[in-house]
């Protein structure tokens, strides 16, 4: 597609990310992902490191092109993720929901790149100074956990104000958002809701109905007034939360009520209770496609895209 400091860096094919999603990103479609060209992301979310170090292995076995692994600082977890990731020396680390700068030494020490999630210009530029290799600028059209600008606006400021490169993330799905991305000054794309469509990915199948399903206004964010807002389908869970949170429910009372959810919706398959994490991007989506052909999918479109503005283009006078 395009060759940048992104895909120099990490010796990918395609400056594509894999958004790496907790019980989602299994070690098939991180795998199918990097063989695509790509980069796959396995997201540790709340799991036990060990089982995080299994995953890891079992990505390794399918493939020996470039992964990374998605670490949620704020969980109970994190610690000993970030030790099973020193010990595999797994090529890329993303984190969010904290700060990675006191690990960044460990880290590039032992070869691996650091990208992390920022959703402000302030977080990125300190970010920046911490040595980090590139950002993940993630605007509030994605899903799960978000920020409040969006990716329109967030990718020109931080793009701006840092000198490293910018991944783009948050409602992009085809060769326009990539080319609508590079065009604000980022060098990669990470797409997480389309991945959910890919054939390699484990989620139950009514998860996936779900994101199939969903048209332009039907996701939420709930945990908005906790100022953790997370981006979901609409369903019988966002109804009781969204009751609960706006009548002055406690942060206890509701971080009660969201335990355990997503594993619920993405494994167990109940997405009425369960917590449906997805992206606005959803209403765009209609079918479900190999990793592969999701990336082939959006290579194409983004050169249909120069072939459209070729009536644009100015005129030398």
């Amino acid at each position: 597609m395009i060759e940048t400091r992104i895909t120099k860096l990490l010796g990918i094919k395609y400056p594509i990310f894999q958004g790496g999603m907790a019980w989602v990103s299994s070690a098939n479609l991180v795998a199918a992902v990097s063989n695509a060209g790509g980069l796959g992301v396995f997201g540790s979310g709340s799991l036990d490191p060990e089982l995080v170090r299994q995953e890891i292995h079992k990505i390794k076995s399918l493939t020996d092109k470039p992964f990374g692994v998605n670490i949620m600082l704020m969980m109970p977890t994190a610690p000993g993720v970030v030790e099973v990731c020193l010990q595999e020396k797994v090529p890329v680390v993303t984190t969010g929901a904290g700060n990675p700068g006191p690990l960044v030494k460990r880290f590039k020490d032992e070869g691996i790149k650091v990208i992390p999630v920022v959703s402000s210009v302030a977080l990125a530029k300190r970010l920046e100074r911490s040595g980090v290799d590139a950002l993940i600028a993630e605007g509030h059209e994605s899903g799960g956990h978000v920020g409040e600008i969006t990716t329109m606006v967030l990718i020109p400021q931080i793009v701006d104000a840092v000198s490293i490169p910018v991944i783009a993330a948050g409602g992009i799905a085809d060769g326009r958002g990539v080319a609508a991305a590079f065009a604000l000054g980022a060098e990669a794309v990470q797409m997480g809701t389309r991945f959910i469509l890919a054939k390699e990915c484990h989620a139950h199948p009514n998860y996936k109905e779900s994101v199939l399903k969903a048209k332009d206004r039907d996701t939420v964010t709930t945990g908005v007034t906790l100022g953790h807002p997370v981006r979901v389908i609409r369903n019988r869970l966002t109804k009781e939360y969204l009751e609960k949170e706006y009548k002055g429910a406690s942060a206890e009372e509701l971080e009660e009520l969201g335990r355990g959810r997503l594993k619920m919706s993405v494994v167990d398959g109940n997405i009425e209770e369960g917590s449906v994490m997805a992206g606005q991007i959803s209403g765009m989506l209609n079918r479900e496609e190999t990793a592969a052909e999701i990336i082939q999918s959006v290579e194409a479109d983004y050169y249909k895209v120069f072939e459209r503005l070729e009536k644009f283009r100015p005129k030398k006078s």
